[in-house]
């Protein structure tokens, strides 16, 4: 029996510097090795299934495009991340209180176990999108248990000189867990749809089989009780402002957008409302989810804000540069559309490769020079870099093209490790496990947030210029105006959606009576791979030079504010290894959050552990 078993309260002074584990040293090592596995394929099965869509949805019978299934298209793509939204703080909480290892297994098997019901889909049709997308919250939920406690588990087990290394390589599997997803998931997914899912199951009952056996509780459960009311009305606002950013992205009526729809107006407002009363709740419960008195800490605050914006900026990007790769680019070049969704992931390695150069140094000069200029220097850089986006050609030359994502993914991982460990470093011991879930969560909000945000403003940039574009287009190679017109006028998200999915809507569009009235050479070419890419990048480049400007000033905004957190002091040296694996587990949790993985590893997250 481990001391978590019989002792409660917090950790007595000193428990920070000694290590927490019994028994014989490898046990450090199983623990790493486990949730290095568990945060591997929890990433892995997230940025799989972005590049796998297409595939899924052809295996399933169910056209994402068709009026009324664009909502099952996105929960399919966006429920994973908001159930991990919600739950991560709590479930880091309930951990805190009864055990993270035994939650740790808990989420190990959850994940396994819905993971294995994805594999076995047998439904066609609606019902089987409606069963993947119930299945993939559940997937959210085992998710939420994994990565709300994996880092409190390495740092019981490691010793304080140990811990920065030990959270750095899970950091690095994040990072790898995201890049390895698309490859995998665009190599798989063409031969069957079912073994993007079947992958996991292996790795989940194993690493389920191996925690249960090998994983103990060594850290010191802390007596507290549930904020019941603090956690439902937190769950249910953030829960409804995100389903009515999902439902505000189609279409509604005559209008481009659902925004002005009844019930996406009541979510919204209704949402903020039940978060008002969650602040009201917070402020008076005597041990609450959120401790809001944090935000009277300027250096906190201004760090955590600027985390947000940071989140909000790039939430999208991803979604958007797959977009112009598999819509647009990449059929230019003569990939066909099947093949896209697996060159889109190799042709945006420079990004990953960025994350993994600056995480390690950026650590290490935050460490001996303070965090406050790295961070906003970060900040500025993401903001050039979005406008950089904007000057190259919607048919671009690669190596621009790369070496913007490269300097992207440098300058984002420029700024994660530096910005949050100043905001840990800005608490006091007895309440860095609440600042930690409190930016965590800010961050995977801001994250989804973002999605439905760089949605929207594409599609008001593709209703301004594509219905023109679409009728002059289809009217040239011989299509009836009246047609045309009709096909001019459908809701733009049906093209943007397209654009992702990497499918050429063209021939669904105008059917077998219309092609074949044309001259056979016309409607090759309207079927081809150039016409509807030529088609949707115009219009797509307007949109698109709308969001990265949007993206560009919340970072500029983003690195004001991380400049007015104040100067902060830099930390005595450390050894080359532990900088550097505080620089990894930083850029790590940025490709987590990418991912809707939730924040997996706060880069002080050995001491705040250990101390919650």
């Amino acid at each position: 029996m481990t001391t978590s078993d019989t002792t409660a309260g917090t950790s007595p002074p000193g428990a920070d510097d000694v290590p927490t584990v019994s028994g014989s040293d490898n046990y450090k090592w199983i623990a790493l090795s486990n949730t290095t596995i568990g945060i591997l394929m929890a990433t892995i099965n997230s940025s799989i299934l972005i590049i796998a869509l297409p595939d899924i949805f052809r295996g399933i019978e169910v056209d994402p495009l068709a009026p009324g299934n664009t909502s099952y298209f996105l929960w399919t793509l966006m429920g994973f991340m908001l159930v991990t939204s919600v739950l991560v703080v709590s479930l880091g909480r309930v951990g805190d209180m009864f055990g993270r290892v035994r939650m740790y297994n808990l989420g190990f098997a959850v994940f396994t176990v819905f993971s294995i019901l994805l594999a076995v889909t047998w439904m066609h049709g609606t019902t089987a999108a409606l069963w993947i997308i119930i299945m993939r919250v559940g997937q959210g939920i085992g998710g939420a248990f994994l990565f709300a406690n994996s880092s409190a588990i390495i740092a019981d087990a490691f010793p304080e000189n140990e811990r920065g290394l030990a959270l750095g390589i899970n950091g690095v599997a994040a990072i790898a867990g995201s890049f390895l997803g698309l490859l995998v998931g665009g190599l798989l997914a063409p031969v069957e749809w079912h073994l993007v899912f079947l992958v996991s199951v292996p790795f989940g009952i194993f690493g389920t089989v191996w925690a249960y056996l090998k994983l103990r509780d060594n850290g010191v459960r802390t007596q507290a009780r549930i904020d019941w009311a603090g956690n439902i009305t937190f769950a249910i606002g953030l829960i409804a402002i995100l389903t009515g950013i999902i439902y505000g992205l189609q279409p509604y009526g005559g209008h481009t957008m659902g925004w002005t729809k009844p019930f996406v107006l009541v979510c919204m407002f209704g949402g903020l409302a039940v978060l008002i009363g969650f602040v009201v709740i917070e402020l008076r419960s005597p041990d609450p989810m959120f401790k809001l008195e944090l935000f009277s800490n300027r250096a906190f605050t201004m760090g955590s804000l600027a985390a947000l914006l940071a989140a909000l900026a790039r939430g999208g990007l991803q979604f958007m540069i797959i977009i112009w790769l598999q819509g647009i680019w990449l059929p230019l070049h003569g990939y066909s559309f099947e093949r896209t969704p697996l060159w889109a992931g190799i042709y945006m390695i420079p990004l990953t490769v960025g994350f993994l150069l600056s995480g390690p140094v950026a650590g290490r000069l935050a460490d001996r020079y303070g965090a406050r200029p790295f961070a906003t220097i970060g900040l500025v850089t993401t903001a050039v870099a979005f406008l950089l986006f904007n000057v190259i050609p919607i048919d671009f030359n690669y190596v621009a093209f790369a070496a913007i994502l490269l300097l992207m993914g440098l300058s984002m991982g420029l700024f994660a490790a530096p910005n949050t460990t100043a905001v840990m470093n800005t608490l006091p011991p007895n309440q860095r496990g609440a600042g930690a879930g409190m930016l965590n969560t800010f961050q995977n909000s801001a994250s989804v947030l973002s999605i439905g945000v760089f949605f929207t403003v594409i599609v008001l940039g593709l209703a301004s210029s594509l219905p023109d574009a679409m009728f002059s287009g289809l009217t040239a190679q011989g299509v009836d105006p009246s047609k045309a017109h009709e096909l001019a006028n459908l809701p733009p998200i049906g093209s943007l959606f397209s654009a992702f999915l990497g499918i050429n809507p063209t021939e669904q569009l105008l059917g077998p009576d219309t092609l074949n009235s044309l001259d056979p050479s016309r409607a090759e070419f309207l079927t081809g791979h150039s016409f509807f890419p030529n088609l949707i990048s115009g219009p797509f480049g307007d949109g698109l030079h709308l969001a990265f400007y949007f993206a560009a000033i919340a970072c500029a905004l983003g690195a004001v504010l991380s400049w007015l957190r104040g100067k902060d002091t830099p930390h005595a040296r450390r050894t080359l290894r532990e900088d550097v694996g505080e620089g990894l587990a930083g850029a790590g949790d940025v490709a987590a959050m990418e991912d809707g993985a939730g924040s997996a590893l706060p880069a002080d997250g050995g001491t705040l552990a250990a101390e919650r």
